[in-house]
């Protein structure tokens, strides 16, 4: 029987990687398929267990720099329910979390790794920073005449920079040195070779002639030296190799958060008696008691007692649910109010939450790796380039020295051959996509839009489904009164109704009375004394003001009491998706007053403005279908889908990227975790929880809906960018490369001399750089 496993790998650091991983893994005999992901550095793998196994896998991949660790493989009956739950849930609760954190290491090594980058990176930029500025001015000191000579001794700025690069080169960039060293092995090339091959080649040509000046004048070689060269490319692009880590670091942390919501322990009631116990001792069967404010520890059904129970981690819905015998409640769920014993019917890997958590770890895994075009062309672009460059020296040696002295042509061969290593150097296409990504962040930020990775702002400007939660991201997520209907005129003066309502409901602890409370404080009402005040168990509450009796609840208490009423007045705002809430004496009706969850401002108007860029908005809620109609209605939403659970969620998205949508998720809540890693982009509101903000790629700060826009035409402006600097990038490349080599010689007698070719390699630098600072001046 074959065997399906989730394996995390050491040592990926570019998309090509992946390819490279995938590739020689598929290839292993006993392998039946095979899937690497870059995003969160795992191998999702069937294999024949009886042909293979993950140590001898691991052996086909360590030769190019990666292995998998073995120690973290994770099965896919890991989640399957089987074997006794309690010892399920103790391993979620008790496991080392790096098999949920999408990275591939354990948190603690991945922070070990990201402080001796950190370490490397300050040490690196302030270095690169001043070489640029430097090589730039020497360049144009030895080019124009009207710069001013560069104040450093030629000799001793040469020394000064032998050590500068030495130091980068292998310490910073010794992960590029060791991929050429790979690929002079085993012809692996990704985008770390390009780079490693480039600096090298600039780093030993440039310490050979300062250590060895002899070699100048015997091969009649210009004294230009490229050790600018090899701290600049380094510099720039260590820090982003810097910034991917801590991003991916935080992506990781959804899951955490995630097992942190369960309870740690549960009071059970076990021969009479009530004890308590670790969430990890509670079986199917158990008695539960769970009292005011405490945390409920299983999903379970309720036999004995009434609460108001706060669901919003699961169900995204600010209101919380009166619960009664036979209703059931939900692991990790808070109780607000009540006391109340429950059967537990799921625990362990069986309850919702921990449905929630496998379906947040399946998302993240399943994601296809980005592949950007600098990595989708390094591996060809390299082994071009050498072959470009050898035969570059061979035809100079063969051909050039059938018309020249063969040391004059052997001087030339070499310069060519440098030449074309040295503008091939790719310094502007490893800043084309990190400095565009930078400043598009920074930009971001700016305007409370916090971006995780490059990827996020990748697949954001070909969204064309943008699905939205409702509460919190559509609506403010907190009750409100939206009406009050005063049915006795007496109680219209002085507001007089709200001044009742609000006083009897001072006394109450349900969520609804801070609405009635809040809006009383609003319009400067003072409160009366309340005598005899009593809750009216899944009802209302009742007490005495000036010795008169008054009723504040549902339907329920109205039947009770046997008051006769106008149920259209209460029925338009149920259709509404508002809760209404009656106030009574003990034989009319009085006052109504509705309240609901209200909309953000400019809600309408950011989904007019997304209608306008062709990008179609679909509702995604739990919440009841009228309601969500009655709100998709007010903003002109285009289609709405409601009373999903959680775990539907992520299919319904999954539904909408089977038809060849590349969908955008915005959401708030707990609920929304697995939807939102399951988009192409999650987007999380700022005011929402931790999960629903780890979860996502990007957040939007104090929950405005829009700057949904905002980081839309933000993805567009970089993207843009990003194409632009590669595009450069490579013209100087392709038109570089066969002049430095010399094609151009023959004819009209130019040859691009090294010292030609640094200024073209540091012009390209330049207006990569440059075209990137632009977005600093985009309005979004």
């Amino acid at each position: 029987m074959n065997q399906e496993l989730t394996i995390p790998i050491k040592g990926m650091h570019c998309a090509s990687c992946a390819i490279t991983i995938q590739r020689t893994l598929k290839k292993a005999d006993g392998v039946v398929s095979c899937e690497v992901n870059y995003g969160n550095e795992k191998v999702k793998i069937e294999i024949d267990p009886s042909v293979t196994n993950v140590k001898e896998l691991s052996k086909k991949i360590e030769p190019f720099g990666y292995s998998l660790k073995t120690g973290h493989t994770q099965g896919e009956d890991t989640h399957q329910m089987h074997g006794d739950t309690n010892t399920q849930l103790h391993d979620m609760n008790g496991m080392d979390h790096s098999s949920h954190l999408g990275i591939g290491q354990s948190k603690e090594d991945k922070l070990e790794e990201l402080s001796a980058q950190r370490k490397k990176v300050e040490f690196v930029m302030p270095i690169t920073i001043l070489v640029f500025v430097l090589m730039l001015w020497e360049i144009a000191s030895q080019t124009f005449e009207w710069v001013p000579l560069f104040f450093i001794p030629h000799e001793l700025f040469q020394i000064i920079s032998l050590i500068l690069s030495t130091i980068v080169l292998f310490w910073v960039g010794i992960d590029f040195v060791k991929e050429v060293v790979i690929f002079a092995k085993y012809r692996v090339a990704n985008m770390y070779t390009l780079v490693g091959i480039g600096t090298l080649t600039a780093y030993l040509y440039s310490a050979l002639l300062v250590l060895f000046p002899p070699i100048k004048q015997l091969l009649n070689l210009p004294d230009m030296v490229y050790f600018d060269v090899v701290i600049v490319v380094i510099g720039f692009i260590y820090l982003g190799k810097f910034l991917e880590t801590r991003s991916k670091l935080r992506t990781g942390e959804a899951i955490e958060k995630l097992l942190n919501l369960q309870a740690k322990t549960a009071l059970v009631e076990r021969d009479g008696k009530e004890i308590e116990i670790s969430v990890e001792q509670v079986k199917v069967g158990d008695l539960i008691i769970v009292k005011p404010g405490a945390k409920i520890p299983v999903d379970g059904i309720i036999i004995e007692g009434k609460s108001t129970i706060d669901e919003s981690m699961i169900t995204g819905e600010s209101m919380p649910v009166d619960k009664n015998v036979d209703d059931k409640v939900i692991g990790g769920t808070i109780n607000k109010q009540g006391a109340f014993k429950f059967n537990a019917t799921k625990v362990g890997s069986e309850t919702l939450l921990a449905h929630i958590i496998k379906m947040v770890d399946e998302a993240q895994g399943s994601k296809a790796p980005i592949q950007g075009l600098a990595d989708k062309v390094s591996a060809v672009f390299v082994p071009i380039v050498l072959v470009i460059a050898v035969v570059t020296l061979l035809v100079w040696l063969i051909v050039g020295s059938q018309f020249m002295p063969f040391t004059e042509a052997l001087s030339l061969g070499l310069l060519c051959f440098v030449g074309v290593l040295v503008i091939a150097c790719p310094c502007a296409l490893g800043l084309a996509t990190p400095t565009a990504i930078i400043v598009g962040t920074g930009k971001g930020a700016e305007n409370g839009i916090l971006i995780k990775n490059a990827e996020s702002l990748e697949k954001l400007h070909k969204v064309n489904i943008i699905v939205t939660d409702k509460t919190g991201t559509i609506t403010k997520g907190e009750p409100e009164v939206t009406d009050l209907f005063v049915v006795n005129d007496k109680f219209k003066e002085n507001n007089y109704a709200l001044k009742i309502l609000a006083s009897l409901e001072k006394n109450s602890e349900h969520p609804i009375a801070q609405a009635i409370l809040n809006k009383a404080k609003s319009e400067n009402i003072e409160l009366i004394k309340v005598s005899d005040f009593e809750i009216i168990e899944g009802k209302g509450l009742t007490g005495k003001i000036d010795s008169k009796e008054y009723f504040i609840g549902n339907l329920k208490l109205l039947e009770d009491l046997k008051i006769s009423f106008n149920s259209s007045d209460i029925t338009k705002y149920t259709e509404q998706g508002k809760t209404p809430v009656i106030l009574t004496s003990k034989n009319e009706v009085l006052a109504i007053v509705a309240i609901a969850d209200t909309l953000k401002e400019n809600a309408k108007e950011t989904i007019n403005e997304l209608h306008r860029l062709g990008i179609k908005v679909v509702m995604l809620t739990g919440d009841n279908e009228k309601t969500a109609k009655y709100i998709a209605a007010l903003v002109g939403i285009d289609e709405v889908i409601a009373e999903v659970l959680p775990n539907e969620k992520a299919e319904k998205i999954k539904e909408l990227q089977s038809k060849g949508n590349i969908i955008a998720m915005l959401g708030d809540g707990v609920n929304d975790a697995p939807a939102l890693t399951q988009a192409d982009i999650g987007i999380a509101m700022g005011t929402g929880t931790d999960v629903a903000i780890e979860s996502a790629e990007i957040t939007l700060l104090k929950g405005d809906f829009s700057k949904v826009l905002k980081a839309i035409k933000l993805s567009k402006f970089t993207m843009n960018a990003i194409k632009q600097n590669l595009f450069w990038a490579f013209a100087y490349n392709i038109v570089g490369i066969p002049i430095a080599a010399g094609l151009l010689f023959p004819i009209f007698g130019i040859l691009l001399n090294p010292i030609f070719a640094g200024l073209a390699m540091a012009l390209s630098s330049v207006s990569v750089v440059s075209n990137s600072l632009r977005l600093k001046t985009v309005k979004l």
